[in-house]
């Protein structure tokens, strides 16, 4: 997609939503179900995912961890971004990678030291690109992909989150 595609896709939207802004405002939605033993199947947009425990915490390894979900999820997100970016400003990317780590200590969250965050504690995203983009580009190529990367700003500035269950009774 070039410079041109990208905005004949997206102009039609962003007028829409100047014109209408409760239309910008959307509800995404992930589903979940309880699978054999300590698992969960969520579906993707492409596939269903099995989740599961992560090594550190009593897994096997053949199934997800939600953990390594959310760190896809980011670079998945900025490698898009990225890509538009580049795309919308005409910088040149030939290749990249995007690589995300994060660090966890598992003792927090299998409840072995109380004072342990359970959660990720750093997050850290690389972008590895070939490309001829002066350093002025590249320094702007990064600065609005952090801007516009939904899953960088939602961990950045958390959103409130709530926990609910609705209980049913068992069939007898």
């Amino acid at each position: 997609m070039d410079k041109q595609e990208l905005q004949q896709a997206q102009q039609p939207i962003k007028q829409h939503y100047r014109q209408d802004p409760a239309a910008a405002r959307l509800t995404l939605r992930a589903s979940a179900s309880l699978g054999d033993g300590v698992s969960c199947s969520v579906q993707t947009g492409q596939a269903m995912v099995s989740a599961g425990l992560h090594p550190a915490t009593g897994g096997t390894g053949l199934l997800a961890c939600s953990g390594d979900m959310l760190l896809q999820a980011l670079a998945a997100c900025a490698g898009v971004t990225l890509s538009a970016v580049a795309t919308s400003l005409e910088i040149p990317i030939d290749s990249g990678t995007i690589e995300v780590a994060g660090d966890l200590d598992f003792s927090g969250t299998l409840g072995v030291n109380k004072n342990a965050p359970v959660g990720f504690t750093a997050i850290r995203l690389r972008f590895d690109l070939g490309t001829t983009a002066t350093p002025e580009q590249i320094e702007t190529l990064l600065r609005l992909t952090e801007r516009y990367c939904v899953v960088f700003q939602t961990l950045v500035n958390p959103p409130l989150v709530q926990m609910s269950a609705k209980v049913a009774s068992p069939s007898s």
